[in-house]
């Protein structure tokens, strides 16, 4: 990304199983809470049913997927957040783009039985499909009439969108873009992450060397992105900037990272490159950390390579891996760590593993500088990483 000015964040909102607003989530992680259990919104016939990070008592909007109405939540949340309601909103050239995997498309599966069968099913959950574009019910719900996109690309969707939708700002193409990332529970992708062998039946455990996979979850994470022009004229605070995006594929492997890591270290090279931010210069990294074998080590090696000695944490422990809202609700998490001058404990973790490259922060702690990076890897070999920096709010 040839991006020679940071772009300002102004509003953030997140909704997942560590907590319905941004602020009840972080709470969450700096008291160590997680609490994955057997999923309740779909059935599974698993003798010992894998845990899963499911949101409780949120209740869905008819006539759309949950995916598309978790979206709508942050969505609401980051808006107001930062300050834009409609009169705000009015004259402003607004975009919108969202990442998700297959916006559980898929889910309806009692359509799908009946259609297989010869019959002849009522239509409904279609029109509810076609009516659940991520991005679209953004647009709609808001007015918005600027560039929409809902973006495609595995686990790495949700940190895709924000490097896009900065290159918007960036191109004088919109005044405002919302961006993020939105995912919801559902049995097919429950089952098929279990087929892979990449599930844990126990509680996730990142970068440990006990672990054997991944927690699955949803949630949905928005991200304000903001022209100098704009905040400027409404008087808005940047609660921080997109200061850099690097994308890069690995060209591998369908689902496995290559193990030597390049394709992330060239995605970290390139974010970095953006603002001629040093190595030297990261104070911490959300990492991808999902807890499979692979995707640990591998990572773990690459930041020891081009980050050393720089902390490290996933929050996959509190949130499950999310899918395509994962690294939207990674930035998200990093942002408020940055504000906030500390980082949580890697959740999950007790034993280290002497095969990794380096380990992750076990306990809360302070740190002091102003610049982190939100790194996302992704089936495909997709690798993508936003680098942020802190904002004006105290």
């Amino acid at each position: 990304m040839n991006q020679t000015e940071p772009v300002a964040i102004t509003g953030l909102g997140c909704i997942c199983a560590a907590g319905d607003t941004v602020d009840a989530c972080m709470e969450a992680l700096f008291r160590g809470d997680r609490a994955p259990a057997p999923p309740v919104r779909f059935r599974t016939t698993h003798p010992n049913p894998f845990p899963v990070f499911e949101i409780k008592g949120f209740a869905d909007r008819p006539g759309l997927l949950r995916t598309s109405a978790l979206g709508l939540q942050a969505a609401h949340e980051a808006l107001a957040d930062a300050g834009l309601n409609q009169d705000a909103l009015d004259g402003l050239r607004v975009g919108v783009c969202v990442g998700t995997t297959v916006g559980s498309a898929m889910n309806d599966e009692a359509f799908c039985r009946a259609y297989r069968a010869g019959e002849d099913p009522d239509l409904a959950p279609i029109d509810c499909i076609l009516s659940s574009n991520p991005a679209d019910v953004i647009a709609r719900e808001f007015g918005f009439t600027g560039p929409c996109q809902t973006v495609v690309n595995a686990c790495s969707s949700g940190t895709d969108v924000i490097g896009l939708g900065a290159s918007w700002i960036a191109s004088d193409i919109c005044d405002l873009v919302v961006v993020g990332g939105a995912d919801e529970l559902g049995r097919i992708t429950y089952n098929g992450f279990i087929a892979l062998k990449i599930a844990d039946e126990t509680p996730c455990k990142p970068f440990d060397a006990h672990r054997k996979g991944l927690n699955l979850g949803e949630g949905a994470a928005i991200l304000i992105l903001e022209s100098e022009r704009s905040r400027h004229q409404r008087q808005c605070k940047a609660r921080a900037f997109m200061l850099g995006y690097g994308s890069a594929c690995d060209a591998y492997h369908q689902t496995a990272p290559k193990p030597d890591g390049e394709g992330l270290k060239r995605a970290i090279a390139e974010a970095l490159a953006c603002h001629d931010t040093p190595a030297s210069a990261v104070a911490f990294v959300n990492a991808h950390g999902t807890g499979t074998p692979d995707n640990d080590r591998v990572e773990s090696h690459a930041l020891a390579s081009v980050l050393p000695g720089v902390p490290f944490f996933s929050t996959k422990g509190y949130t499950g891996h999310t899918l395509g809202a994962a690294g939207a609700i990674e930035a998200v998490f990093t942002v408020a760590c940055l504000e906030q001058g500390r980082i949580p404990g890697n959740a999950g973790f007790t034993t280290p593993d002497p095969t990794l490259g380096a380990l992750p922060v076990c306990e809360p702690m302070n740190v002091a500088g102003t610049i982190a990076l939100s790194e996302s890897l992704a089936f495909g070999g997709n690798n993508a990483v936003v680098l942020l920096g802190r904002g004006e709010r105290s």
